[in-house]
């Protein structure tokens, strides 16, 4: 394999549209637990209710604003692409980081899909290499995507007979 062929790229793959979705559901979940607290606290000292009003439409805005920008941030950022040779990852937000995983240092290829994730038929994949920056993840796959991938990078792999360490 020749050193041009691998070289730190743009991947060239987006993830799941449905992970703009579920994005904005996760973080509105965060922030309803936030929004819930400081209810029962306005509900518990109404001697500064001025002041709790404040802070909730402050946390209301805050959280409109989070839940709409950073599930459109992510999925502009957060990219993924697998070739025989590597794997390519684009992810963050406001510190952005780009990947490579050559195929023969691959030690495991793992999926994951939580509760949420199932209802938006959604997966993550978990590529482990020897590498000190630990794995490389790609969420917000399609199910079968995901699936295809890490069938991909199984049989790849596999073939490739050289030492992963």
């Amino acid at each position: 394999m020749e050193s041009s062929e691998v070289s730190l790229r743009p991947p060239r793959h987006r993830v799941s549209r449905r992970a703009l979705a579920y994005w904005a559901v996760r973080a509105a979940a965060g922030w309803l637990v936030l929004l819930a607290a400081e209810i029962v606290w306005l509900a518990e000292d109404t001697a500064r209710l001025g002041a709790h009003v404040a802070g909730l439409v402050l946390t209301v805005v805050v959280a409109a604003a989070h839940v709409t920008v950073m599930p459109q941030w992510r999925y502009r950022v957060h990219r993924w692409e697998s070739t025989p040779e590597a794997v390519y990852t684009q992810s963050g937000w406001f510190n952005q980081e780009r990947r490579i995983a050559p195929v023969s240092r691959i030690q495991t290829v793992d999926s994951e899909r939580g509760p949420l994730e199932q209802l938006f038929r959604l997966a993550n994949v978990t590529v482990t290499t020897a590498s000190a920056a630990g794995p490389l993840k790609i969420h917000g796959l399609d199910r079968d995507t995901a699936q295809r991938l890490v069938d991909e990078l199984t049989e790849g792999t596999s073939a490739d007979r050289s030492d992963a360490t």
